[in-house]
């Protein structure tokens, strides 16, 4: 709890000092008080969506976004619903002892040994709200490959987004996951306009910040020091520890509901970190904490 408290108040102090436009000499003196107690490489995106202002840390770098590629690749399946024709309704069948039983998978489990049907909508839900790597791949797979996802991703301009590996590739080799890499800017940018309505049809849109506002997975990263109730449309991305206690990934990223009705965009990746669990967590929680209960200060920026 000691070392939470830490990284909470050199969070606040940076947020705070960087939204009342310090020198950027001092900004960067805090920022990197942090990321030393992050034991790792942090990049950051934030915005406020309905003043436009952002601000970033590290925000050009390439890091690996684990499970975060899910929410660009549910964009992907929603635009074929849109674009293409694709139905949520069609059904994909899966032959369980076919299912890969050393990945993150609660839709195997619930099949309980059991060959199955599944619709493309309950497969989208699991993949978004419950991070689900065999209903990922599936998921993929419908639209073509990685390749294709990718390619999606850049038509829309996100080029600062490479997907190149799914969930199986992944899991072949610790230095596959961070092919899969993202732009924490570019993230930022990509939710903006994912929000304003800009990919997606309005039906789709709702939907899919649904389904990210019912995700159970890492309830301590951007939700964990927000206030019970808070509304949080958002993707994790988890990766492995190594033999060396280096974490590839501990990621979180969203759209958090202000309690003035406004709407805070952040994009937080923590990379090859040496810190336990606990502290990885704590890191993004106190992000998201800070810039929630500073957020007046971007209405200082706005000249109110």
């Amino acid at each position: 709890m000691k070392k939470t408290g830490v990284i909470c108040f050199v969070l606040v102090s940076v947020f705070s000092l960087q939204m009342c436009k310090p020198s950027s000499h001092r900004f960067k003196n805090e920022i990197e008080k942090l990321a030393k107690a992050s034991k790792g490489t942090l990049g950051v995106g934030m915005m406020i969506v309905e003043y436009g202002d952002s601000l970033e840390y590290n925000g050009e770098l390439h890091l690996p976004m684990q499970s975060v590629f899910k929410f660009p690749i549910a964009m992907a399946i929603l635009n074929k619903v849109d674009s293409a024709g694709l139905s949520l309704d069609k059904k994909i069948h899966f032959v369980t002892n076919e299912m890969d039983t050393n990945t993150w998978s609660p839709f195997r489990n619930a099949c309980a040994g059991k060959d199955t049907d599944v619709t493309i909508g309950s497969l989208l839900n699991y993949m978004v709200a419950k991070s689900d790597n065999i209903a990922c791949d599936a998921l993929i797979k419908e639209l073509g490959g990685p390749d294709a996802v990718n390619a999606y991703v850049h038509h829309i301009g996100a080029t600062g987004i490479t997907i190149v590996a799914n969930e199986a590739d992944m899991h072949k080799a610790w230095d596959v996951q961070y092919k899969n890499w993202c732009e924490p800017r570019q993230m930022m940018y990509l939710l903006y306009n994912f929000y304003k309505g800009k990919y997606l049809s309005k039906s789709n849109t709702d939907l899919l910040l649904r389904i990210m506002d019912s995700t159970s997975t890492s309830p301590k990263r951007l939700k964990g020091m927000l206030p019970k109730g808070t509304i949080v449309a958002h993707k994790s991305g988890s990766g492995p520890t190594n033999k060396n206690g280096i974490t590839a990934a501990t990621n979180d990223v969203g759209i958090i509901t202000l309690p003035d009705g406004n709407h805070l965009i952040i994009a937080a990746f923590l990379t090859d970190s040496e810190a336990n669990e606990k502290t990885r967590d704590s890191v993004i929680a106190a992000i998201a904490s800070a810039a929630y209960s500073n957020i007046e200060y971007y209405g200082d920026i706005e000249g109110k």
